[in-house]
């Protein structure tokens, strides 16, 4: 059985075009190609293909200006990567947010300074209550 495709998460591709429209702010198809990153040599009718459908998704906007679409975010960064950590702890952390948590933390490959920049998160947020 075929499952039903969630549109209210980005594919990898989306997630590189909406990074930067959220560096942008807004922007024009080729305006949002010039800030790719990594820089990606794509036509200019699979970017715009790429811009409709997450209009279509609703995570943009799009405006007519004299000669082209300027397309704005419909969404923050910081509520989609809320919305995508929700979404991953759920799915694969079983709703235990200290799960998905511990496996960051039990990564080997995260540095000693980021583990103290965690660490310095919790503080504050746990001395703020």
């Amino acid at each position: 059985m075929r499952q039903k495709k969630d549109n209210t998460l980005l594919t990898e591709v989306e997630l590189e075009f909406m990074n930067a429209v959220w560096d942008l702010g807004k922007g024009t198809v080729r305006e949002v190609m010039k800030n790719l990153s990594p820089p990606r040599e794509l036509a200019y009718t699979s970017a715009s293909t790429i811009m409709r459908i997450l209009e279509q998704k609703k995570f943009l906007v799009s405006e007519k200006t004299e000669k082209s679409f300027v397309y704005s975010p419909t969404i923050e960064k910081a509520d989609y990567q809320s919305k995508s950590l929700a979404h991953l702890s759920a799915k694969l952390f079983n709703n235990t947010p200290s799960s998905l948590v511990a496996r960051l933390v039990d990564d080997e490959k995260l540095s000693d300074d980021a583990l103290q920049e965690i660490r310095d998160l919790l503080d504050k947020r746990l001395g703020e209550k």
